[in-house]
């Protein structure tokens, strides 16, 4: 438990190998049984946007700068952002539970087409006037 708060990205079979280390041979269903009893199930990390300590200090800086900037200062600026999303699949990691002899059941797979299927790139904007 001890191992996983501290890195949460740690997986069943680092611990499997960490407790043979110790000599002490547990199967991964007694950890999963284990962390779950703890509180702790296995989910997929979220993504969040990767920041450097420059990118962080920008962002407060611009804060800081505009905190007091008027009402008609706003009405001025245009917030803009894009995004690329896929056309055939899925956007994020998929996990599923299954035993070792059903890893191709129909039910156990995601159908996925060669050279990513294609995607398209979306661009947004709003101000205090509305959306674009």
């Amino acid at each position: 438990m001890r191992k996983v708060r501290e890195q949460p990205r740690t997986t069943w079979l680092e611990l499997v190998d960490d407790l043979k280390a110790a000599w002490t041979t547990v199967t991964k269903m007694t950890i999963g049984n284990t962390l779950r009893r703890n509180g702790l199930k296995s989910c997929s990390a979220r993504k969040v946007p990767l920041l450097k300590k420059a990118h962080v200090q920008a962002r407060l800086k611009f804060a800081n700068e505009h905190l007091d900037d008027s009402e008609e200062a706003w009405q001025k600026v245009l917030w803009s952002d894009e995004t690329k999303i896929k056309l055939f699949g899925i956007n994020s990691t998929r996990r599923v539970w299954r035993k070792k002899k059903a890893a191709l059941d129909p039910k156990n797979t995601i159908p996925t087409v060669k050279h990513g299927g294609g995607n398209i790139m979306l661009w947004g904007c709003f101000s205090a006037k509305g959306t674009g």
